[in-house]
């Protein structure tokens, strides 16, 4: 299904806010929603901070984005475009590592095993020290 048609099915239109704002997403990969202002900004100087955080809502409610805490600030926002994935951030230098979540299916069995539980990866993030700052 297309961007289009999954928005009117949803009886949602695809505005060119919307537009600007995802494809801002997919070009800047892991961004908050100042950066996808900044972003969306070069094409259309007028848009408004509150317009690209009603849009994120939006498109994350549609599967379209998600966000993680990369930090302690605002989320980050990232396309659902490319693989599921969860992050590594180095508490030295911010580094952002994408990691599939194969890496992951010892613990999801265990944890499914153990207590029924399912975990959303998509927004774990592992804070710690990259190999270049250890």
């Amino acid at each position: 299904m297309d961007l289009s048609a999954k928005l009117r099915d949803s009886g949602k239109r695809l505005t060119p806010q919307r537009r600007l704002i995802l494809d801002a997403v997919g070009v800047l990969g892991h961004a908050t929603p100042d950066e996808v202002l900044a972003e969306a900004r070069k094409a259309q100087a007028t848009l408004s901070i509150s317009t690209v955080y009603r849009n994120l809502e939006v498109l994350e409610e549609l599967g379209l984005v998600r966000h993680a805490h990369l930090s302690d600030r605002a989320p980050t926002y990232h396309s659902v475009g490319d693989h599921e994935h969860f992050h590594l951030v180095c508490r030295s230098c911010h580094r952002v590592i994408s990691v599939g979540t194969e890496t992951l299916v010892p613990l999801l069995a265990q944890l499914d095993a153990d207590h029924g539980f399912v975990p959303d990866v998509g927004h774990l993030t592992v804070f710690g020290t990259c190999a270049d700052c250890r």
